[in-house]
């Protein structure tokens, strides 16, 4: 059934290296040294900003790619989910830090930008902050050394453990064909923010983030319902002044919400998930369902997806987001049986798969990931490929930039 109406923390040595091609052709490799500038202990506040000696970098393009959301939102699913659609298992690197929060593919990077925290656990105590509050974070380091990475340049990155709360030594970070900061604040700072080739922020509404955390912590870690209740209070603040916010600022939001299928459902076990897409972002098309530019209902239940209750509904639009001209797709429901999926994905566009079924198969793939029968992981693995192919689309620009300037 379908209508449709058209309408900084350490006081180390930092080690930074690059690649530039000699005047024969030749790799050469430079090794540049920066220290930070004041000495800080394992406890309390870090270090200040390091001096950073830029260098020419080599060939390689390095496409940054950023993700926002609070803790417990998904952002470990997602990378896992990304780091899949470009091939090879994401591991921390060999033999570094067992408790390093970095995940390396063979072409991803992925950072947790809790590394950039200034302030350990027991100094963030000391002065009355949150991991979420801007003060708890080094804002200019974090700023070099995604552009260093972004310009093809090494980094000793620190480590904060969240094991023990307190700042780790150093890790050496090359740079990846894709890197993926992801964490509380990777568009708070507008010059880290005008480093993202592409931004993805997502969006748990509070009803689901409370039903989520209730199910993880009762069920699992043995919390008590007022202890869950307090530590949701005590972040909402700082939640909405400073991460909240940065939603304006994405390329395309995942936005969680409560079932419309079921009245007064609290249960959060069927979820109502938007994929809001700004238009006019230079290499990437929003997906729509049908027809491009029209306002689609659907309802896709029948002989060839099997629906019990409460079924699945999907819709495509434009919208306005925070002044902006988005296509927002959306799904409520959930499906029966994973393999069907491909029904869906057959009257969807643009999605920049390689091949007829690609989605069904990463779904499949990874049935085991948290919301693969629903439309987190739906979208969440429809991101991956466009992040795919806007990397690819970026790398051809660049190449034919070169082909041009060298004809000239």
């Amino acid at each position: 059934m379908a209508t449709i109406s058209t309408a900084k923390p350490l006081n180390y040595t930092n080690s930074v290296f690059s690649s530039s091609r000699t005047s024969l052709g030749r790799h050469q490799e430079q090794v540049i040294f920066f220290t930070t500038g004041k000495q800080a202990s394992k406890r309390g506040k870090a270090s200040t900003t390091p001096w950073l000696i830029t260098c020419s970098a080599g060939d390689q393009q390095t496409v940054v790619i950023g993700l926002a959301a609070d803790s417990g939102c998904g952002k470990s699913t997602f990378m896992r989910r990304l780091t899949s659609v470009f091939g090879g298992a994401a591991k921390p690197p060999r033999g570094g830090n067992p408790d390093s929060n970095t995940l390396i593919s063979d072409t991803t990077t992925v950072i947790c930008l809790d590394d950039y925290h200034s302030l350990d656990r027991t100094g963030r105590k000391e002065k009355g902050v949150t991991a979420l509050d801007p003060r708890a974070n080094d804002f200019d380091l974090m700023y070099e050394q995604v552009k260093a990475l972004k310009d093809g340049i090494a980094v000793e990155k620190p480590i904060y453990n969240h094991v023990t709360g307190l700042l780790d030594p150093p890790e050496l970070i090359k740079p990846p064909k894709i890197l993926v900061i992801e964490g509380l604040h990777p568009m708070y700072d507008s010059r880290v923010r005008d480093l993202l080739d592409f931004s993805i922020y997502l969006d748990i509404s509070n009803e689901v983030k409370f039903a989520w955390k209730i199910q993880r912590d009762m069920a699992e870690r043995g919390h008590s319902l007022e202890s869950i209740k307090a530590s949701i209070e005590a972040r909402k603040p700082d939640f909405d002044a400073y991460i909240d916010p940065q939603k304006q600022f994405a390329d395309a939001v995942i936005e969680v919400l409560p079932t419309r299928l079921i009245p007064d459902d609290y249960e959060g076990k069927i979820l109502r998930v938007r994929l809001i897409m700004r238009e006019g972002i230079e290499h990437f098309n929003p997906v729509y369902l049908f027809d491009e530019g029209s306002t689609i209902s659907w309802i896709p239940c029948g002989r060839k997806l099997t629906c019990s209750y409460p079924g699945i509904r999907l819709s495509c639009g434009p919208e306005t987001y925070f002044g902006h001209e988005v296509t927002v797709l959306e799904m409520d429901g959930q499906f029966d049986k994973l393999d069907e999926l491909i029904y869906v994905e057959s009257h969807l566009s643009n999605i920049s798969t390689k091949f007829y079924g690609e989605i069904t198969q990463q779904i499949l793939e990874h049935s085991d990931f948290p919301g693969s029968n629903n439309g987190t992981g739906l979208f969440q693995t429809i991101i991956g490929l466009k992040i795919r192919d806007l990397y690819h689309q970026i790398i051809a620009s660049k190449q034919l930039s070169q082909t041009q300037s060298a004809n000239a």
